[in-house]
């Protein structure tokens, strides 16, 4: 056994220094932006309706500094330790294509999110933005399964998003039907709507599919403003109930949740809950997302989004491929439809625009398709950016279009735009002569 020079070993860990801080000032980079639209800039509408701002340096500061400090730790430890044992059975060549963003901002990113309530107790404002982008989050991870993985153009998403509201807003009005009894139900539907959208499109591809699309997320929008004897009409569907804690009320009575628990009541603790109640079922979208990725249906989504004629030569049922990718994506569109129906209490079709499915799109494709992490963060970056430019509404758009020039321009796959292979060869294999022309392996 061959033992490594001192002088080696010394100067490849000072060769790796200036990567090392190269990495840590990228994370603060990335951290100073997703955080300065949540703590640095305080934003309140006054009295007299004028917006007014305050900032908070210091803390964003602190923050910076923590993920900058976190970066390099982190690296060091990494370095001392030697790689893990699912990092030794990565190729060298995935492992230099693998993003220390990606592996280590989305833990970092989750846990923020999960103390977003306790921080942010007091401020009903920081709440709702925060159920906002998640809604949003969500609807990303599941038009990412039709966009980003199967490769097809969708741009009637907010279709899916409207059955589901409606469904659970007539089933729990009309029957008295709970929200965890509905919810599932109205996912169904929206798959099944999903699959009567997969039929007609089977031949298309490209612009002509998007075309599709938006004319069924149209046609959608039109059938609920004109059947006004089931939906409202422009009127919309109102009272919708409220969930429950598994049947126990979020409200002041004496069955309800804070009388049980001894704890004085707050019309906060129903946000709370709203809020983690998205968290969850954002989290389940993309532990399924990524289940399903993994499995044969995953890529052969995946064959599709590459080349569909290959696709097709190699053997897979393209028909079944598309049609299972559009029944995922529409039922996790209708999931985030109930949740928004039952937040709202009130739904009508203006919430229901072409304007829904741009955004979605947007995202996904801002953050690169196929990417989980990256769609989360656009979604944080658009809405919140949103958010912040709310004031100044006349310049709001122009401020959007212009970013997603420069997004384009500079990282025209978006912003964690990789496509990771779910299946790779740990080590080089000889292949039998008998497969090969040239008669030898």
């Amino acid at each position: 056994m061959t033992a490594i020079p001192q002088e080696a070993t010394h100067a490849s860990r000072t060769a790796g220094i200036p990567a090392l801080l190269k990495t840590a000032v990228i994370n603060a980079l990335i951290a100073l932006v997703l955080f300065s639209l949540m703590i640095g800039i305080r934003t309140e509408a006054g009295s007299d309706g004028q917006l007014t701002y305050w900032t908070r340096f210091g803390e964003l500061a602190s923050i910076v500094a923590a993920v900058f400090g976190g970066s390099i730790v982190i690296e060091l430890l990494r370095q001392w330790i030697g790689p893990t044992g699912a990092e030794k059975l990565v190729p060298p060549a995935l492992q230099s294509g693998m993003s220390f963003v990606g592996r280590y901002l989305a833990p970092a990113l989750l846990i923020f999110t999960l103390l977003v309530p306790v921080i942010f107790y007091d401020q009903r404002y920081i709440l709702d933005l925060a159920i906002l982008v998640l809604t949003y989050v969500m609807l990303g991870w599941g038009l990412n399964v039709v966009v980003g993985l199967a490769g097809l153009l969708d741009l009637g998403y907010v279709a899916f998003y409207a059955v589901g509201a409606y469904s659970y807003a007539l089933l729990a009005t009309n029957f008295g039907w709970s929200f965890w009894v509905c919810l599932p139900l109205a996912g169904i539907l929206a798959a099944f709507w999903g699959v009567l959208l997969g039929f007609p499109v089977l031949r298309l591809r490209g612009d002509y599919l998007a075309i599709v699309t938006l004319a069924f997320g149209e046609i959608i929008r039109l059938v609920i403003i004109n059947w006004q004897e089931l939906t409202g009409g422009p009127n919309g569907v109102s009272s919708i109930p409220r969930p429950s804690f598994f049947g126990i009320p979020l409200d002041n009575s004496d069955n309800g949740l804070a009388a049980r628990l001894g704890i004085e009541y707050s019309p906060t603790h129903r946000i709370v809950f709203l809020f983690y109640l998205i968290l969850a079922l954002a989290l389940l979208t993309n532990w399924v997302t990524i289940r399903l990725r993994r499995l044969p249906i995953g890529r052969a989504w995946e064959a599709l989004r590459e080349d569909e004629v290959a696709c097709r030569a190699l053997g897979i049922n393209t028909t079944t491929t598309k049609l299972t990718a559009f029944a995922t994506g529409a039922m996790f569109g209708g999931f985030a439809g109930a949740f928004f129906a039952t937040r709202q209490g009130f739904i009508s079709p203006e919430s229901f625009t072409f304007q829904e499915s741009a955004l979605v799109l947007a995202i996904v494709v801002l953050g690169g398709m196929g990417s989980q992490l990256g769609v989360a963060l656009a979604a944080l970056a658009m809405i919140g950016g949103f958010e912040l430019f709310r004031g100044l509404e006349t310049y709001r758009m122009l401020v959007f279009g212009m970013a997603m020039v420069l997004i384009m321009i500079w990282r025209p796959r978006g912003l964690i735009g990789h496509r990771a292979p779910t299946v790779y060869l740990t080590k080089a294999q000889a292949i039998s002569s008998d497969l090969v022309k040239e008669g030898h392996g």
